[in-house]
């Protein structure tokens, strides 16, 4: 991690949103980068905040890949577009068919931030899938700022194809009980709404800060939802009361859940700008009470 006379550079929310617009707009690396010096000041003040700002899996990985409490492996399951790239973690030893959860990631791509969710939730006791949906266009690149741009080919269509795949391959899978939620960080928690308006089968969903649903859709989600949300995250949170109002009119069982003073992507503890440590484990673990409360 940068630090400058010892401490970590400031950040403020001008720099978080920029770097929020930066990852979904998106823009050009060298814009940002010229609005980032802007802001900060010089060129090496800006570059001294980008390990700060940018991922680094190196630093957070919670379950090592050889962890010898979970078994994990790399496949390939049908979608009607073609064989979609997977990250299967089942708990090491089990017996007896286990609840499933499909693991959708942020617009980087099945990296290894996500094989490590997959692998906390295999931990906890489920049949976990972490999805590849850049799996058409070649894979997930190890450049996140191609991974990123990659995300504009992609049309709803497409991507609510991949998510029905997975829902069918875990249902099918024969180690899970039948029963299969969802969850989705940022880009795949609107991935995760889209999948409940589209599957009736689906047991449960956990969007984290991702685009809601239409509002217009809301009456075909069947699955109860958690909807967890940052309250800094203006971008995202413009879309809650639609969302909320439709889900009510609608009867749609669902929680919500709006974090304070924290921002978008607080779960993403490979990102010391924006993790927040606290609101991640609040966050977690009625995750995880809520899979198993639906999945059994």
């Amino acid at each position: 991690m940068s630090k400058q006379q010892g401490r970590m550079p400031v950040i403020n929310q001008e720099i978080i949103a920029l770097y929020d617009e930066y990852t979904h707009a998106p823009l050009p690396r060298r814009v940002f980068m010229k609005r980032l010096t802007a802001i900060t000041g010089s060129t090496v003040a800006a570059s001294a905040l980008l390990p700060v700002l940018e991922n680094n899996y190196a630093q957070a990985a919670m379950l090592a890949a050889d962890d010898a409490r979970i078994s994990a492996q790399s496949l390939s399951f049908p979608s009607e577009g073609g064989d979609i790239k997977g990250y299967l973690a089942t708990p090491k030893g089990a017996t007896g068919k286990l609840p499933a959860v499909i693991v959708i990631h942020e617009n980087r791509g099945l990296n290894p931030h996500i094989e490590d969710i997959t692998r906390r939730l295999a931990l906890a006791g489920f049949l976990a899938l972490g999805v590849d949906y850049l799996s058409l266009l070649g894979g997930t690149p190890a450049d996140e700022d191609k991974a990123r741009d990659m995300f504009a080919k992609l049309d709803a269509k497409s991507i609510g194809a991949i998510s029905l795949a997975a829902l069918r391959y875990l249902k099918n899978h024969p180690q899970s009980t039948g029963r299969v939620g969802v969850v989705g960080f940022c880009w795949g928690g609107a991935a995760v709404n889209q999948l409940a308006t589209l599957a009736p089968d689906l047991n449960a969903g956990v969007a984290f800060y991702g685009m809601q649903a239409n509002a217009v859709d809301a009456a075909k989600i069947k699955a109860p939802l958690q909807l967890h949300y940052a309250s800094l995250d203006e971008r995202i949170n413009a879309g809650i009361p639609a969302y909320e109002a439709a889900l009510k009119a609608a009867g749609a069982p669902y929680e919500l859940f709006i974090y304070a003073d924290v921002n978008h992507a607080f779960n993403n503890d490979t990102n010391a700008a924006r993790y927040n440590e606290t609101a991640a484990k609040l966050a977690w673990q009625r995750t995880l009470d809520f899979l198993k409360k639906n999945l059994g």
